[in-house]
């Protein structure tokens, strides 16, 4: 007995078979091109800024710290934060009577001193006058002038230490010592200033703040490209896309070590007539070292890239310094040899090989990047799937 299917079922069984067909005949006559295989780049010639980036610190040019000589309770606080201040203009006072009463205590000394200065000389002459007639001997008359001059000694060291109180009395007033702006505040109404052995800060004062400076940290690899007056240019996160300009004012010589990683301090000279930077902002700096005009660019990516199958030869009379590259030659990647400079972040100039404009350069494999789940295309184009 024979098997006889359904008609449909012959129907949905004929429409599978063609379709198989076809994908065969469609495979055979659209064979996909070779250089589909790779991504590339037209080589050409442009334009390529060498530069140096760093980050640093924005501070006044000059800043003053304020402190205090002796100790106290603040009684008087005069300034605040902002405020504008001049040349001996008063900016706190502590409590004077500790101070004030020492300074009497050494004027009322220094007056019963004198005192017995005064009766020692009138002692020291009368029994010069019995000497002469000799009524006393020479050693009661050598005391006598000895006890005289010990009490003018006491005198004067009394006056001084008068000198010592009234100016320690007057360090209870903290005058400015520059014209300028408090940019900071470490003290308040009441409390106490304990000057022992380190001077404490009560005010910290910018002189100008329409002149600022950028410490810039800029690594070991690149400080040799930084020069006294090159330009800088930098952005500050609150002002966005803005861009400030400045100029390098020193480049200083102690090294700065952090996690084996080491950095020179580069102060850069910054105006800043509309007072739109403010000290302690952060400046994300860009030195200009070089310009580079309508030269032949190669794209980094290229600098990089290998075929899976190149293998490099054991004897080449190639340079030391030069790189090899791939161009798209008859639908495969074909090496070259050439020299690169100056780079940026996305090219490098050709200074050298067998490399020329026109020439189409090989940055990828086109497969190899759909196997990891790659977009291609320019970057924003695609994401990571």
């Amino acid at each position: 007995m024979r098997l006889r299917l359904p008609r449909r079922r012959w129907i949905v069984l004929g429409a599978i078979v063609a379709a198989v067909v076809a994908w065969w005949g469609w495979r055979a006559t659209h064979r996909p091109d070779p250089a589909s295989a790779y991504q590339t780049q037209t080589i050409g010639t442009g334009d390529l800024a060498e530069v140096i980036t760093a980050n640093g610190v924005i501070n006044p040019v000059r800043v003053v710290s304020v402190g205090t000589q002796v100790s106290g309770t603040v009684a008087k606080l005069n300034v605040d934060y902002n405020d504008r201040v001049t040349v001996g203009e008063v900016l706190l006072e502590l409590d004077p009577s500790v101070y004030a009463a020492k300074l009497a205590a050494s004027e009322a000394t220094l007056a019963n001193i004198r005192s017995s200065l005064a009766l020692t000389r009138a002692n020291a002459a009368r029994s010069a006058e019995l000497f002469r007639q000799n009524y006393i001997s020479r050693q009661d008359y050598e005391t006598t002038q000895q006890t005289a001059a010990s009490a003018a000694a006491q005198v004067a060291a009394a006056e001084a230490q008068i000198k010592q109180d009234r100016t320690n009395l007057g360090y209870t007033i903290i005058r400015s010592p520059v014209s300028g702006v408090v940019i900071s505040r470490q003290v308040d109404l009441g409390q106490t200033v304990a000057a022992s052995f380190n001077t404490p800060t009560l005010f910290t004062i910018a002189r100008d703040l329409t002149a600022m400076q950028i410490e810039a940290a800029v690594a070991e690899a690149d400080v040799a490209k930084v020069h006294l007056g090159q330009a800088v240019d930098f952005t500050v996160d609150a002002y966005g896309s803005r861009n400030f300009t400045g100029t390098v004012k020193q480049v200083r010589l102690n090294p700065t070590t952090q996690q084996n990683v080491v950095t020179y301090t580069v102060i850069v000279s910054v105006a800043n007539p509309d007072g739109a930077l403010l000290p302690g902002m952060t400046a994300n700096a860009t030195f200009r070292v070089a310009e580079h005009r309508n030269v032949l660019l190669v794209p980094n990516a290229a600098l990089s890239y290998k075929p899976a199958d190149y293998v490099p030869s054991k004897h080449r009379d190639a340079d030391a310094g030069s790189l090899t590259v791939f161009v798209l030659a008859g639908g495969k990647p074909a090496p070259r040899r050439i020299k690169i400079g100056a780079s940026d972040a996305d090219y490098s100039v050709v200074t050298g090989g067998d490399l020329h404009a026109g020439d189409r350069i090989v940055t990828a494999d086109t497969l190899k990047d759909a196997k990891k789940g790659l977009t291609l295309g320019p970057p924003g184009n695609g994401t990571k799937k």
